[in-house]
């Protein structure tokens, strides 16, 4: 019951963290900066602990992964041009040619693992600043608006709800045996309409407001879709890498829910294919 108690009061100051921060520009960079970093800093410190002959720079690692957040944001929004990525592209470069002098025995691994986290987590995260700020067609004016991205935290909160619920109902027939023992199609498929439903009120009631991002109502449902799909893709991939590492929870800062890789695990695969669906939109 006490476990019970603090996951929720934990999931209820997660939930609206993320909610309020959306609705301030200043808010949203500042939280997913820091969400950034220490991700970045638990992944780093997960595989020197646990990953035979690695060793990833944890600062530098660290700190490249937020700043390039921080300069996805800042060229999105129009603050700045793209020269403001010539000092992460620097760090990139520092942190391969460090092992030229650091003799580890492994160096190859110590380099992909090195990339992975910038690839994995920071690249993703700097998403959400590429989905939450639009140029006004005509005007050229950067608007920030933060409807899409935060819909796909809502849509990914809701698929894991309608799957806790569908799968703990009906769920017979395994998902991913080798991988997640716990997920089922019936979760799946449960989540999968929960969040579609999720989608076509959200849909609904922007339509015609100030937070209308341009799209139908089928097209919010599409958009359900490719965040279930990807955002279950994202749970996976870091279940396999848990295990790979022979870790339960990526972290422990997060009480009652783990660390900050079991939190943000879905969103790292689904905010990148937000992007590509809504360029695919516009590209029919």
């Amino acid at each position: 019951m006490k476990n019970l108690i603090t996951r929720t009061i934990t999931g209820v100051i997660f939930v609206a963290a993320i909610v309020v921060c959306f609705l301030n520009v200043r808010a949203m960079a500042f939280l997913f900066a820091l969400v950034t970093g220490l991700t970045i800093w638990e992944y780093a410190g997960l595989v020197n602990e646990n990953v035979k002959d690695v060793k990833v720079n944890q600062l530098i690692s660290t700190v490249s992964g937020v700043f390039l957040f921080l300069a996805v944001t800042c060229f999105c929004s129009g603050i700045t041009n793209s020269s403001i990525f010539i000092p992460y592209l620097l760090s990139v470069i520092y942190l391969m040619i460090s092992e030229l002098y650091l003799k580890n025995p492994n160096p190859l691994n110590c380099w992909a693992y090195t990339m992975l986290s910038q690839m994995y987590i920071a690249l993703p995260l700097s998403m959400v600043s590429v989905l939450a700020f639009r140029t006004v067609p005509g005007t050229g004016e950067v608007v920030y608006m933060y409807i899409i991205p935060l819909s796909v935290f809502i849509l990914l909160w809701c698929n894991d709800t309608g799957a806790y619920c569908s799968g703990s109902l009906f769920g017979k027939h395994k998902l991913f045996p080798r991988i997640s023992p716990g997920k089922s199609w019936e979760g799946s498929i449960g989540g999968a309409v929960f969040a579609m439903i999720a989608a076509g009120v959200i849909g609904y009631l922007t339509k015609g407001t100030v937070n209308d991002a341009g799209l139908s109502i089928p097209e919010w449902i599409g958009l359900a879709v490719v965040v279930v799909v990807f955002g279950t893709w994202g749970d996976l991939v870091e279940s396999l890498m848990k295990r790979t590492l022979g870790v339960k929870d990526s972290g422990n800062i997060l009480p009652g829910h783990g660390g900050m890789l079991d939190r943000f695990d879905s969103s790292l695969m689904a905010i990148p294919a937000t992007v590509l669906y809504l360029y695919t939109l516009t590209m029919i």
